[in-house]
């Protein structure tokens, strides 16, 4: 294979190749070290042509390498989608993506963070294996990216309901519900005990609101159980998918596993639906956005 091409196709260039091997920090050691030391020898018109030699020798091997040139092939074209893509973003769609991970706490901020990058990776390695498959095209990846902006933009959504469930289950408690429920229900009998309509009527009504509260409280501690297992599955599975990109040589079989994994989550969708009386997501974004191409480093390093 030419050196200055990747296997991809989609080279870097050269001047990147050369620039990447270069600015290795242990080669800069090295180089800076043996050019400083035949400076100091006596003999610097002797040894600073060896040293210039044995760099030179240590950038053409580094090129000549088809793994190192898809690795500096994958980390342009990922500051090239961070810096290009993100400007095909809807502006109100950027917005409102940003208001909902500015919403949740630092540590879910952090997961979603990790999550993405993930994906980003996932992203890479299918590029860098669709160089060694003969014949393979862009349309893998017109697949695999809706798929994977909707993996993300539901585990957004799983946080912003993990939060609001939190904060709910933060203001009361299932012992001072009950506790409530017990205390309403003595008074509803003593009230019943005096042939009292008045307060009989008014304390049935008091003890349904608060078998209600009791029975909302441990929905929603189911819920936050389901929240958190949904979270768990989604970021496995997204760990899975990146591994069997590593070891298989398909990209389209990655393809079509990302895609299939997106459209398992149905059941997950519809329960964040209904939480959306906590989370406010009915005023969010309907559709999954471009999150892998969404500028969110500002949002995101904030945190």
């Amino acid at each position: 294979m030419t050196p200055g091409f990747s296997s991809s196709g989609r080279s870097a260039g050269m001047f990147a190749y050369v620039k990447s091997a270069f600015m290795y920090h242990w080669n800069l050691l090295f180089f800076a070290g043996g050019a400083g030391l035949a400076a100091l020898s006596g003999r610097p018109d002797a040894l600073i042509p060896v040293v210039g030699a044995l760099e030179l020798a240590y950038l053409t091997g580094m090129i000549a390498i088809p793994r190192f040139r898809t690795a500096v092939d994958a980390k342009v074209a990922a500051r090239q989608r961070q810096r290009g893509e993100a400007a095909r973003l809807d502006p109100n769609a950027q917005q409102s993506l940003e208001r909902m991970v500015t919403s949740l706490p630092v540590a879910s901020v952090k997961r979603f963070a990790s999550l993405r990058l993930r994906c980003y990776e996932m992203r890479d390695i299918a590029t860098g294996v669709r160089g060694q498959t003969a014949g393979s095209d862009d349309s893998a990846d017109a697949i695999r990216t809706p798929a994977l902006d909707r993996l993300l933009f539901l585990f957004l959504k799983l946080l912003m309901s993990q939060d609001g469930l939190d904060r709910f289950m933060r203001s009361t408690s299932e012992q001072q519900l009950a506790s409530k429920l017990a205390d309403v229900k003595t008074r509803l009998a003593a009230a019943q005990e005096s042939k009292d309509e008045r307060m009989i009527r008014s304390l049935q009504d008091s003890v349904a609101d608060a078998e209600l509260r009791l029975d909302n409280y441990r929905k929603s501690q189911k819920d936050a159980e389901f929240v958190a297992i949904e979270l768990d599955r989604i970021e496995t599975k997204i760990q899975a998918l990146t591994e069997m990109g590593v070891s298989r040589q398909d990209p389209d079989s990655l393809s079509h596993q990302v895609t299939a994994a997106a459209e398992s989550m149905q059941q997950t969708e519809s329960t964040v639906n209904q939480l959306q009386h906590l989370t406010g997501l009915a005023d969010q974004l309907a559709e999954p956005p471009a999150i892998l191409d969404a500028e969110l480093g500002n949002v995101l390093r904030g945190r």
